[in-house]
């Protein structure tokens, strides 16, 4: 039993230290949950205020003590990019208390997040304490002008005057994440030799002047958050005690609350990717604990309440800040109170419709929840032509469409020929760092119990045993099935299917050779590398990534390489000439890509395959011939729609419907699958 669990067997109340109220002095947050600020794409949106507006409202309906914004630019040159949100004249304030309105309708508080990027900004106009270009930027900054840093100082108070106009509560100050005042604060990017640059009190002085110019703009009554980068994760970031430093001056300076950031964005350590064990950073917030009297915020892979709760209970922090967790649900905190844990849809870190969406310059929303950002769009009122409906196939695209149609009225059956649910979710729970799959299928067969869908498994449907049963329409969501390339010898002993590895588990050899570098190539890859998980073993997680919890250095990086190479020898093989795993995703692609480098895993692209037999793969490379000596070629080359039940029940006449992989199956896609789920649900 978890410390989490015997805290809340002894009260009455589910998570007492987490629903806790917090006492700020001029005003009282009804719990310690902070959503934390997720730019959502609607900010930029023609309309997407009051698609916002809804979007923040359904949050604070479902019980959240504080939300935090997007990021807002206090001027242009901080803007995210040429056309990104700027709070810093007064017809802005207007389309921002649609928001504010929308959300005290609760009891919840709402914090805009004041968000300078720096040399992170994706324009030309980019400025930053010093001319040094970011890795993940082709924009070089200008060094800011003394004249020009007061010119920025102000800009946050007038910014901040303007969000006290427009009804929020509060602001929060970004000082981490690698933008412009943890630009400053930081040897890295601040080569100054005037009164900004040098020591630490001079290097955290813009983030300390920004703190007491806002403080005086808005006066006392008015929250303050500062995020402060308690661990850089980059060579030249400060070390621990230059962030106790920094601490105590933003504390001195006027903020109410110190919210925990957590690496720069070109740091190559991951830091919410769902490989990342859940509350891998809240040692150190802890380890602020005690330096500075105002409360402190943990974050980053906070995803359930029992994990929350521990960190509260234990001491680690005052409030937590979690931020993907609702978007996939809105009312995670309301479940969490009502002892309804287990009916929470959790965030799985995957960032496939977050974050990717957001860094594609595309509205964000959730691929559990694609309702996220749509409150408006996707609505599932409840049908006045109530139906009989059968769902043939129980992988995302089935059990999504099931749960909504219910929700809606309908009558749902859902089939499926296999003993469990889950389709493609049961194979890739399996692999290392994807464990948090296992509750998205906890969240479905809650839902489906909740909402009375008949469920049928090992139970292979016909167009005949389903025009029998009198069915109004059929969801044909049968999936995919694994394509076989044209390869001379591909039946080989030595040949295996993706499925031959991850769902019947037959013993692979010592050296193997992948034959396709997408999703699940890499997948395979990382299951055969990683005999067991470190996302379950945080110390082991952060020795791995080169993390030193005692902070020898600044940015706390530990020196060396920690990475243990993998006992097999792996060949990951790719058709295309172009970087290999070059196709997945924006923000978390690289970690694939590392993870795999790391053990050893050779990955070469323009492949061109032979044949296979007892000595191995034959292939050409760059028009040389190459043997890989491998004792198994595992097939990874793609799917193709399983549609043959949708024909035959065209062929019959009957109302059928196509969705998820026996849709469109050029890459396993479940947030496309989910979506289309919900879409047709919406509208049958």
């Amino acid at each position: 039993m978890t410390s989490a669990t015997i805290t809340k067997t002894m009260s009455n109340t589910p998570y007492p230290h987490l629903l806790e109220p917090l006492d700020l002095g001029f005003t009282t947050l009804q719990n310690r949950v902070l959503m934390g600020s997720m730019h959502t794409g609607l900010e930029e949106e023609k309309n997407g205020f009051e698609k916002l507006a809804a979007f923040y409202e359904a949050r604070a309906k479902g019980g959240v003590g504080l939300i935090v914004t997007g990021g807002i630019s206090p001027n242009f040159r901080g803007r995210v990019a040429p056309f990104g949100s700027e709070l810093s004249k007064f017809w802005h304030v207007n389309k921002h208390k649609a928001v504010t309105k929308a959300v005290h309708k609760y009891p919840t508080k709402i914090c805009l997040q004041l968000l300078h990027t720096g040399r992170y900004a994706y324009h030309p106009f980019s400025v930053s304490a010093s001319a040094v270009k970011a890795p993940i930027n082709p924009f070089k900054p200008k060094e800011l002008s003394e004249r020009k840093i007061w010119s920025t100082i102000d800009d946050f108070a007038h910014s901040s005057k303007l969000a006290q106009k427009a009804g929020y509560d509060g602001v929060e100050i970004m000082g981490s994440e690698g933008y412009l005042i943890n630009q400053f604060s930081c040897k890295r990017t601040n080569l100054r030799e005037d009164k900004w640059g040098g020591s630490i009190e001079n290097r955290m002085r813009l983030g300390v002047e920004v703190v007491q110019a806002v403080r005086k703009a808005v006066g006392e009554k008015f929250i303050i958050i500062f995020r402060l980068s308690l661990l850089d994760l980059v060579e030249g970031g400060n070390t621990w005690e230059e962030v106790v430093t920094m601490a105590k001056a933003i504390e001195k300076a006027g903020a109410t609350i110190i919210n925990s950031g957590i690496g720069w964005h070109e740091a190559r350590v991951p830091t919410i990717a769902t490989s990342v064990p859940r509350a891998a950073f809240t040692w150190i917030t802890e380890r602020l604990m005690g330096e500075v009297k105002i409360p402190l915020v943990s974050t980053n892979r906070i995803n359930t309440p029992e994990v929350a709760e521990h960190v509260i209970a234990s001491g680690q922090s005052d409030m937590v800040s979690m931020a993907r967790p609702f978007l996939a649900d809105p009312d995670f905190v309301n479940k969490a109170a009502e002892d309804k844990a287990d009916e929470i849809n959790t965030c799985i870190g995957c960032n496939q419709a977050c974050l990717d969406h957001v860094f594609k310059q595309q509205r964000a929303t959730c691929l559990v929840n694609p309702q996220a950002c749509y409150e408006t769009e996707l609505i599932f009122k409840e049908s006045v032509n109530k139906k009989s409906i059968a769902v043939v196939g129980a992988g995302p695209a089935g059990l999504a469409f099931s749960c909504y149609a219910a929700e809606r009225g309908h009558n749902v059956t859902l089939f499926d020929g296999a003993s469990e649910l889950g389709g493609q979710f049961n194979y890739a729970k399996q692999i290392p760092g994807k464990e948090e799959f296992y509750e998205t299928l906890r969240y479905y067969k809650k839902q489906l119990e909740n909402l009375n869908v008949k469920v049928h498994l090992n139970s292979m449907q016909t167009a005949d045993s389903l025009s029998n049963q009198g069915f109004d329409d059929v969801v044909v969501a049968t999936g995919i099935t694994p394509r076989t390339p044209a390869i001379e010898g591909v039946n080989h002993p030595k040949v295996m299917r993706y499925l031959d590895v991850l769902r019947d588990h037959k013993p692979v050899g010592k050296n193997v050779a992948i034959i396709g570098a997408g999703g699940i190539g890499f997948d395979v890859g990382e299951y055969l590398v990683e005999p067991e998980s470190l996302t379950v073993k945080p110390d082991e997680w952060l020795k791995e990534w080169g993390i030193d919890k005692t902070y020898q250095q600044g940015g706390a990086l530990s020196p060396g390489n920690n990475h243990s190479k993998s006992e097999r020898n792996i060949f990951l093989l790719q058709r295309k000439k172009t970087k290999v795993g070059g196709g997945l995703g924006k923000t978390t692609g690289w970690i694939h890509r590392s993870t795999l480098q790391h053990k050893g895993v050779q990955m070469i692209p323009g492949v061109e395959y032979k044949k296979i037999d007892d000595q191995g793969l034959h292939c050409v490379i760059n028009g040389e011939p190459k043997l890989f000596e491998v004792d198994n070629v595992i097939l990874c080359a793609g799917q193709e729609p399983n549609r043959s039940l949708y024909e035959q029940l065209q062929a019959a006449n009957l109302s059928v419907h196509l969705i998820g992989g026996a849709d469109v199956a050029a890459e396993l896609d479940a947030k496309r699958a989910i979506r289309q789920g919900a879409e047709l649900a919406a509208k049958i």
